[in-house]
């Protein structure tokens, strides 16, 4: 089992819960002129959410780019699925049903 220190929270991400902005440290905020770079606990304490103006504590942590999405704990668990990023998870669905298509198409040649 990982234990996260503060310094491992510093370029995650925090999705709004009322609206599903998200914001990045890598990215900043534009609209309200924080910097790149700025860690979400640095954000003051009046930053609220750009597009529908919820409080900070409206957010909730989702973790850096790239990491798989859902729980930690159930990562172990299925075919290794679990531990895919969102982006290799779309890649997997969406290429299977494109073989898929093809596949079927594949009958049209056959007499």
């Amino acid at each position: 089992m990982t234990t996260e220190t503060p310094d491992d929270t510093l370029l995650d991400r925090f999705e709004c819960r009322a609206c599903g902005y998200v914001y990045e440290p890598a990215k900043g905020d534009s609209t309200r002129a924080i910097a790149v770079g700025t860690a979400f606990a640095d954000l003051p304490i009046t930053w609220r959410c750009p597009v529908c103006g919820a409080p900070k504590k409206q957010f909730s942590n989702i973790g850096p780019v790239g990491s798989p999405s859902g729980f930690k704990e159930n990562l172990n668990y299925g075919f290794g699925v679990n531990t895919l990023t969102p982006g290799q998870k779309n890649l997997l669905i969406f290429g299977g049903l494109a073989i898929a298509f093809l596949f079927l198409l594949s009958f049209y040649n056959v007499r």
